[in-house]
């Protein structure tokens, strides 16, 4: 038979160009590629067309609006990125391209994941279990800092804590917070503070950056030193939306320099407007006892003078004598009796002192976290063991299981599972899925 004689199989542009899409989609579900970008363009359908290219090739790609509108950076010409998305074909014109639904700086990328990695392992380890971490000292007398002593964040912390608490010492202990000699530095001074018995709290600071610029509080050996502190250490690195390793071993992290001053020391008006409203108490309690006693000695007078008759006085003049010496005598008892009061009151007053109540608070406080934790625990071994027994079920009934046992499935070419031979006629093309993959295959009859 010539070739002329032969059936042909004849493809229009669009679905020859549907065929090739199919194919790529399937060989190439998803994909990671590192480059640089170029011919970069953003129109006002917010969707971002760019070339990424190599020494020695270039590929056409698009991400389109809803995801171009979750990046924190504006991608431009010649950046260096690292891409996750699908391969295919765009129909209209022929053209393959990658179709992006993720984009990062290509350096950012491998420090996050490295960030990831160390955060995973540390968490395994228990680092930043909330149960070891110490509570604040409520006011601290004296207060290390580690950071740079030029840097904005040291000027804040101090004007915040001498504004808020002026009787408190502090002690700047000088570090730089950026570059490979930081965190060496930073941890040398860290355990020489720990070690020195001198402070009450270590807080460890600096203003905000970039993840390269941060990159010395996610240091390992800086993390374990914090974890072995016998002094607490507050963590306040960068700004609100910044986290670091640091951030996680700390015994509290703050969002801000500014912010870790105000929970490291009380508000002193605070302090004092507490302790005028004891005094006005005390002062409001004695007025109140002193004009009880005077109401008390007009009475006798009223009740004395209302004896009018003169016979009678002199008869009493006697015992007017006497009830006037007692009651000079009962003045002098309740003088005293007042002074005895006042002394028991101020006792009561200074068992009161607010330093014993927040005591008994941060006790209640630490009952409830306690309380809390067991019972999240509690929850969490429940909703384990349960995921494990819907896990056991699901397996049991999957299809994947059934190919386990030497079953395959058979699809057509629409991707649609093949359930009767009659399905498919001579010359179809089908795919054959096994336990372990799948192979294309072609019917030869039924």
């Amino acid at each position: 038979m010539s070739t002329t004689d032969a059936p042909r199989q004849v493809y229009t542009p669009t679905t020859l160009n549907r065929l090739v899409r199919d194919l790529l989609e399937d060989v190439l579900p998803l994909v990671w590629i590192e480059g640089e970008l170029s011919n970069v363009s953003r129109p006002a359908s917010g969707h971002i067309y760019f070339t990424v290219k190599d020494a020695g090739a270039q590929i056409r790609g698009a991400m389109f609006r809803m995801k171009a509108g979750q990046l924190r950076f504006r991608p431009v010409d010649g950046m260096h990125v690292l891409l996750r998305g699908r391969v295919g074909l765009y129909e209209a014109r022929g053209e393959f391209q990658l179709v992006a639904d993720h984009m990062e700086l290509a350096g950012e990328g491998a420090l996050r994941r490295e960030f990831d990695a160390l955060k995973a392992r540390l968490a395994e380890e228990g680092l930043f279990d909330a149960a070891r971490k110490r509570p604040l000292p409520p006011m601290p007398r004296r207060i290390g800092i580690v950071t740079s002593p030029s840097g904005a964040a040291v000027r804040d912390v101090i004007s915040v804590l001498r504004r808020r608490f002026a009787l408190v010492e502090i002690d700047i202990l000088p570090s730089p917070v950026q570059g490979r000699e930081a965190p060496p530095i930073l941890r040398s001074m860290l355990q020489r503070a720990a070690a020195s018995g001198r402070y009450d709290v270590i807080l460890l600071t600096r203003g905000g950056g970039s993840l390269e610029d941060l990159w010395a509080f996610n240091d390992e050996s800086l993390a374990r030193a914090i974890h072995a502190s016998e002094v607490p250490v507050v963590s306040a690195v960068g700004h609100e939306v910044d986290f670091t390793i640091a951030d996680f071993v700390a015994d509290l992290r703050a969002a801000t320099p500014s912010a870790a001053a105000e929970l490291l020391v009380p508000d002193e008006a605070d302090l004092f407007r507490v302790l005028d409203r004891q005094r006005d108490r005390l002062a409001a309690l004695l007025s109140r006892r002193l004009q009880h006693a005077q109401q008390r000695t007009d009475h006798l007078a009223t009740r004395l003078q209302a004896q009018r008759p003169q016979a009678r006085l002199r008869r009493d003049a006697e015992r007017m004598a006497a009830l006037d010496r007692r009651l000079r005598l009962v003045a002098t008892q309740l003088g005293g009796a007042n002074r005895h009061r006042l002394a028991r009151l101020q006792a009561r007053l200074l068992a009161r002192h607010p330093g014993r109540l927040l005591d008994l608070q941060r006790q209640r406080m630490r009952a409830l976290q306690d309380r809390l934790r067991q019972a999240m625990q509690h929850r969490l071994e429940r909703e384990r063991t349960n995921l494990r027994q819907q896990a056991r079920t699901l397996q049991a009934v999957s299809p994947l299981a059934t190919l386990d046992r030497g079953y395959a499935i058979a699809f057509d070419a629409k991707g649609l599972v093949l359930r009767r031979a009659a399905d498919v006629a001579p010359g179809d093309a089908v795919r054959i899925r096994l336990a372990d993959g799948e192979f294309p295959a072609r019917v030869d009859k039924t």
